[in-house]
Order: structure tokens, then sequence, then C-alpha cells
């Protein structure tokens, strides 16, 4: 990390043609007819009102024999719960194990992270990317040809993650992973939405879904990668069911069900990793979100290669209100040679890459390439969210107060990295959460970004 100082905002070729999405959790509770037949039957045995003599008082029987069921009634309620454990809490939970058993591989080590992650050093070849019936059998791919003009002044330091501040580290030939939990499976909407972002289902409109926006983007060339320094913040999220992102988004298709993107940045989503912590985090889809795709290494698809970060950890230090300033710089693009799009952080920290294979629009080129901040707005208080973008705070507070983008570059046909030509800013809702954009000799094209959501303007 340098010290300086998401779902996509699905775009069309146009500012207005952009998607958004929205989830809600559901929880049903079953009660049978046999278990209210055991119940009323095992009181209806034992409960001797029924034979009480006559002479004693119709009010002295009623309230002895409300006293007598009052007493017996929850102790046999509470065995007949026991006893019948509703079908459909069995099937999920059956459905938790085998998808933990997908996804957590054999350790060769475990590391305990301070904010409670466990981190299982998994053999290369035994990552969850290997399941893919076209990678069985295969090994990793070898470090690619580097974009033209990339600067690599030097490794930068990849303790940036909580987990590696105790010293430990994976064993080459190895990969962290995060292990996942069945909390985190089970905070889903569902065992089969776990570990996705939700499928789209409206185009954007005025209205929108949910899902708001401050971005940055270029489009109308065909593009090979991006480059981006982003400001690394732990905005606060109202509740479980939204989150807070800063990403860039390689894009490629018709925006329809085939829209392909590659994703990658920090992230805040409660629901994702049960925390408020920012965490590094990729994502990946061929089909709108529909079935392909996931984050970070939760299904097969992104082959990782680096034994020394963990995506899906949490990301430390983070920037502080006119304090110190923490940014992440990531690279996309994609390989000449085999088609592959390789993600680097800081400044040759190969991360892996998505093999050329999981894509139809991407096996060319990208369409578009897009920055910036999004956040879920579910709307449950009955007004805007108080969900922060980026800092928390509009970007006319500038270097310090405000979240930014900076050195925002796209990889051209010749495999160069290139400063943008012709980037365009754009917020959905610019009393909750704006954007300015500008260019300098140092920060090249960059852009200012966020906001608190409610507030007097954003009601």
């Amino acid at each position: 990390m340098d010290l300086v100082v998401g779902g996509v905002l699905e775009g069309t070729r146009t500012q207005n043609d952009w998607c958004h999405f929205r989830c809600r959790r559901r929880q049903k509770k079953q009660c049978t007819k046999a278990q209210k037949t055991v119940i009323a039957e095992g009181i209806n045995r034992t409960n001797p009102c029924s034979n009480m003599a006559p002479i004693f008082p119709i009010i002295a029987i009623f309230v002895f024999c409300l006293s007598f069921a009052s007493s017996i009634s929850p102790v046999q309620a509470t065995q007949v719960n026991q006893t019948f454990r509703p079908l459909q809490e069995l099937q999920k939970l059956k459905m938790v194990k085998a998808q933990l058993r997908k996804i957590n591989k054999p350790s060769l080590k475990t590391i305990q992270s301070p904010d409670g992650d466990l981190i299982d050093c998994v053999l290369s070849h035994h990552q969850p990317a290997f399941d893919h019936p076209l990678l069985k059998g295969t090994k990793p791919m070898d470090p690619p040809e580097r974009p033209k003009s990339h600067e690599r002044a030097g490794e930068v330091s990849e303790n940036f993650q909580l987990w590696s501040f105790s010293g430990e580290s994976c064993p080459e030939g190895t990969i962290p992973i995060r292990r996942t939990t069945e909390k985190d499976v089970l905070r889903a909407s569902s065992v089969q939405s776990f570990g996705k972002k939700i499928p789209r289902t409206t185009r954007r409109d005025a209205s929108g879904n949910g899902h708001e926006h401050a971005v940055g983007y270029v489009t109308g060339d065909q593009y090979y990668g991006a480059k981006a320094s982003i400001n690394v913040w732990a905005p606060i999220v109202a509740n479980q069911y939204e989150f807070s992102l800063s990403q860039l988004w390689v894009i490629s298709g018709s925006f329809g069900d085939d829209l392909n993107t590659i994703e990658a940045g920090w992230q805040v989503s409660p629901e994702l990793y049960g925390d408020s912590y920012p965490r590094f985090f990729t994502y990946w889809t061929t089909d709108a979100y529909q079935t392909t795709g996931c984050y970070n290494l939760l299904c097969s698809g992104f082959v990782q290669t680096n034994n020394r970060i963990a995506i899906g950890a949490a990301i430390s230090p983070t920037s502080s209100y006119n304090g110190g300033q923490y940014d992440i710089s990531l690279l996309v693009w994609k390989d000449p040679k085999h088609g592959n799009w390789w993600l680097e952080f800081g400044s040759g920290i190969l991360v892996g890459y998505w093999p050329s294979f999981l894509f139809t629009h991407l096996a060319s080129h990208a369409s578009m390439i897009q920055f910036g901040g999004e956040i879920v707005n579910s709307g449950s208080s009955g007004a805007h969210t108080s969900t922060q973008m980026g800092s928390g705070h509009f970007s006319g507070e500038g270097f310090g107060r405000a979240s930014y983008f900076r050195n925002l570059q796209v990889v051209d046909w010749d495999n160069s990295l290139v400063p943008l030509s012709n980037l365009q800013v754009l917020a959905d809702h610019p009393n909750c959460y704006d954007i300015q954009g500008g260019v300098n000799g140092v920060w090249g094209s960059y852009f200012y970004y966020g906001g608190p959501g409610r507030n007097d303007k954003c009601p």
C-alpha cells in the first residue's frame, strides 16, 4: 500500500444505460399439524380438569385448569420443537455444508488474523479455480508480459492486510485463502446466491433500484486493461443488507444478458464478510450476474498465483479525515500472448488471472472502463440510507477529506499504458454522493468522489 500522502455500474455506451440490483432476505418458519396434535393430545391426557367434581365453582375450575395447562404446555412444546426439526432447515444446512466443502480446500497451514479471519494456505493446484473442467490437471500460467510504459519503482510492501501483520505467511507453492464459515453462507439471501451479486432485473432509469454510483468512465474504443490508485477508507454501512465499494470495472458486451465484467477494488460488506472492515476483492461475470461468476475465490474462475495476498482479507491501514492517506494501486490487463486477464497489485506484485475461456466478449477486448464508488440504498428506514461512499464526505472537500482515484490509465491495442483522454464523470444522486474530475502533472487524470448519504438535501 502506498502512503500518499463491489455489482457493476452496468453502463451502456451512454450515461443512462446502467443497471441496479437489490436483494432481500426472507425467512420462513413451519409448524405442522402433527406437532399441534401431539401437543393437544399430551395436554388432554394429563389434564385432570375434565374430571373435576361439579361441587367446585365454575370460576375456580377455570382458573385451576389454566394454571395446570400453562405449567405443562411449555415443556411439551419444547420437546416437540427439539424432536421435529423443520425439513426445510435441515435441507438448507445440508446445502450449506456441501457449499463449504466445495469452497474450503485442505490446507497445509492455517494463520489466525487479528480480525478473526482464518487464512488457509492451500496448495496452488488445489484452489477452487482448478475444479473447473477446463483447468483440471493443469497448472497456473507463467507471468505474462507487462504493459509498456508500466513504471515499476520497486516492490511495494505486501503487508497491507491485517492477517499478514503477525509475520506469518503461506509457504511457496500454496496460496492464502480466507476460510468461509457457516455463518458467512447463512447471511446470504440463499445458499445459491452466496458470494454472488444479485442478477440484473431492470435497466437503469431515473428512479433506480437501490444501487447508487459516482463514477468516471471512458467508452468508444477498444480497451485491453486499466490501472488506478484507489484511496482506501472504512465507510459506515447502515445495515447488513447494504454495502459500499470503490473499484474499477473492465466491461464488454451488449449490456443485456451477455454482459461481461472483470472487477477489482475494496469493499465494506457486512453481509458477505460479517464485519465493517474494508476488504480487497475481485469479481467476474459473463452473463450479467445471472449464473456465472462470483466474488474472490468463491467459485471456479480466478486463478491466484501469489502466496502473500489473500483476496477477501481486510485492508490496513486505512485513511483518516485530516490524517494519513493510503491508497492501493491496481492494474488489470489482457496478456497479448495467451489472452488471459491478469491482476497486479502495487508495482509488480502479480495476484493472478482470469482465464480467457471464462468470457465471451472479453475474450477479445473491453468496450468500456469505469472507476468509482457504489453503494446500496435498501430504503429499509423509509428515508435515504446513511451508508457512506468513499470517505463519507463530498468531493468538494478535497485531499485528506474526500476519497479519490488518481493516475487513471488504460491499456491500448499495443499493450501500452496510456493516459485517459476523454474521462467523463457522473453521479446518480449528487445531493447524496457526488464526483469532480481533473488533470494535473502529478496525479494525471483523477477525481474526488463520495458523500454521506442521508443529509438535509438528501432526505
